[in-house]
């Protein structure tokens, strides 16, 4: 690692050990985040109040206005990718999804913004979740500046709690605006402290989640996931229903896999099963297993 002065930042670079499987684009245009963006080879983006951009050249990656602890940390470097994917690989489907997407990694994002960020993300796809959450940035956070360049935090849970609906919804929030209102007025009053459930054993820190406004079980697993290090939480959506049909219905009964191909949406008590089925087969590191299936079945991208 070696770092230096370059105007007002600094920039360093991390060389990443052969075992330390990474792939930077993978793991920041899987849908696990919504505010980077790719710009001239570099990857910008805003975590709690820092800016900074980061790219990676083969085995290295360089960074500016943050410290190699939290790259590390921020983007799973840490985890033991080639164990944790040889524990999950239990069938040739995911075999490929491995071999496809290896060194795509689990982020570990504040949980505050991953939380609002979830309840946005209900019924929408990733551009008008990216269009919402950078509205009530730009409305509601406070500029920071990278090379001259504004960017915007995301809005602390007081400000969303002093907001108004029709603030709010004017973000494009829609029916989401009163969940965001009223999670945040919990969280500023301390009423309920995300950051406790890291501490808490998967099933208790998810009890919680689901007390609050607009979290149901998907919500409270993708935040369990991406930012109270769940790792074995198994969110489902569509793209694991379709999975789950083509590739592990042998595993459920013939009627449970009919039904649920009929059907849009799922019962709660169809995807506590399904989710379920995901902890159980893939085991401790779940979570790393529903991302690489996920993202293998929507195709996965590369950003130039």
């Amino acid at each position: 690692m070696k770092g230096f002065k370059k105007a007002d930042v600094l920039f360093m670079e991390l060389k990443l050990k052969p075992s330390q499987f990474f792939d930077l684009d993978l793991t920041l245009c899987c849908g696990q985040a919504f505010r980077w963006e790719k710009v001239s080879g570099w990857w910008y983006g805003v975590v709690k109040d820092k800016p900074l951009k980061v790219r990676q050249k083969g085995n290295v990656v360089e960074f500016e206005n943050v410290s190699q602890e939290f790259i590390e940390a921020y983007f799973g470097l840490r985890d033991d990718l080639p164990s944790i994917l040889a524990q999950i690989t239990k069938d040739h489907h995911i075999e490929k999804a491995v071999e496809t997407l290896k060194g795509l990694r689990i982020l570990r994002q504040d949980p505050w913004e991953c939380l609002i960020s979830y309840i946005c993300a209900t019924y929408k796809n990733i551009p008008a979740i990216k269009r919402m959450l950078s509205n009530m940035a730009k409305k509601f956070g406070e500029k920071v500046f990278l090379e001259g360049q504004v960017f915007y935090t995301f809005p602390r849970a007081e400000k969303l709690a002093e907001a108004s609906l029709k603030d709010l919804a004017e973000c494009g929030l829609g029916y989401r605006a009163k969940y965001v209102s009223e999670t945040a007025k919990k969280v500023a009053k301390d009423e309920f402290k995300i950051e406790d459930l890291k501490a808490e054993s998967l099933e208790k820190a998810r009890k919680r989640l689901l007390t609050l406004p607009g979290v149901g079980p998907k919500v409270a697993d993708c935040v369990l996931l991406f930012s109270l290090e769940k790792l074995e939480a198994f969110p489902v959506d569509v793209w694991i229903k379709r999975i789950i049909i083509k590739h592990y219905g042998g595993f459920f009964e013939k009627g449970f896999i009919e039904k649920i191909s009929l059907k849009k949406s799922l019962t709660r008590a169809e995807y506590e099963k399904i989710s379920l089925f995901g902890r159980e087969y893939f085991g401790v590191y779940a979570g790393y297993a529903q991302e690489y299936l996920f993202h293998f079945e929507r195709g996965h991208c590369k950003q130039a």
